[in-house]
């Protein structure tokens, strides 16, 4: 069993947490996710399964979308519901119109500081370690992008709002980012993620209080192949032949795609070899446009392998 299921991550489970549990339920090897979710936040977590975890470092590279309460009013040292409380401030005089504008600035692209209570690793250790343990350490802040960012409802000191944003963004810190132009400080109450690259909330199974016998059936049934999972890159389909030597560690090379592929391929474009029986050989970055391939001598090379997939990790689960 090799492949990927979406799971609905309920509230106050870690992501390992969602990990070890779907690992344990398909009896598989060796189990990843891919993004991190807080334990306060729900909803989108892309699980890969035993050769799949080869995939998670290519699904967590993707645009995220969230739904995201925030509180004005508060600060807590987490910047979320589950830290302790730093600072009050009456955000009374603040009205809608001025929360939906300040909220609407942050749309775009911008250098974003890392929370203090983080994974981020500082000197071998996460930040979280630091901050426990009395240390006020800080590292650079990241470049993160904003695509869209609106408020849904606001019931003050609530207000709701609805992120489309990069690999990397912290809402936990663009709650109290928004709080601190507001002037009144704010945190993260709740945080679901709605989408995660190309992955929704409607594709994801719940597993929170579901028996192991009925958890097992609904998780094989969601269960996704790993080409299923990886739909959203263009493939090239090659015969076994030319599969095997991909796997040996060959570059892929003109002569192995015969006439070519449909797909229309840039340079530096990521794409995935696939046989003719639809398992996943390798994933590799176009060192050629799609439409010089044809018109290339035999044995150029026109790829360059990112990630190589064993010929048994792509075996489809009996549903």
């Amino acid at each position: 069993m090799n492949g990927v299921v979406i799971v609905d991550k309920p509230s106050q489970w870690t992501s390992f947490d969602v990990v070890r549990d779907i690992r344990r339920t398909l009896s598989a090897r060796k189990a990843g996710h891919a993004g991190t979710l807080d334990p306060l936040a729900t909803g989108v977590l892309p699980v890969c399964v035993n050769e799949a975890t080869k995939l998670a470092a290519f699904f967590a590279t993707g645009d995220k979308e969230y739904r995201a309460v925030l509180k004005l009013g508060v600060e807590t040292d987490t910047l979320d519901a589950e830290g302790a409380v730093i600072a009050r401030r009456n955000p009374a005089e603040i009205d809608e119109a001025h929360v939906r504008d300040v909220v609407h600035r942050f749309t775009g692209a911008m250098n974003q500081a890392v929370p203090r209570f983080s994974a981020v690793k500082y000197q071998g250790k996460p930040l979280y370690w630091w901050a426990r343990n009395g240390f006020d350490v800080s590292v650079p802040p990241r470049e993160v992008t904003i695509h869209g960012i609106d408020c849904e409802e606001i019931a003050l000191p609530f207000v709701t709002v609805n992120v489309h944003c990069s690999k990397g963004t912290y809402i936990r810190q663009l709650c109290a980012d928004i709080g601190a132009r507001l002037g009144c400080g704010a945190h993260l109450v709740s945080l679901r993620r709605l989408r995660c690259g190309h992955f929704s909330v409607s594709d994801a199974v719940t597993i929170d209080g579901v028996g192991d016998e009925d958890k097992r059936r609904l998780v094989e049934r969601r269960f996704l192949t790993m080409s299923e999972a990886a739909s959203m890159v263009s493939s090239i389909v090659v015969d076994d032949d030319a599969a095997m030597r991909i796997r040996r560690g060959v570059q892929p090379t003109s002569s192995m795609i015969g006439d070519g592929t449909s797909a229309s391929l840039g340079e530096g474009d990521m794409v995935k070899f696939i046989t003719f029986t639809d398992d996943i050989v390798a994933f590799a970055t176009m060192t050629v446009s799609s439409d010089a391939i044809t018109s290339l001598a035999d044995g150029v090379q026109i790829a360059k392998i990112a990630r190589v997939f064993h010929e048994k990790g792509n075996e489809k689960v009996s549903r």
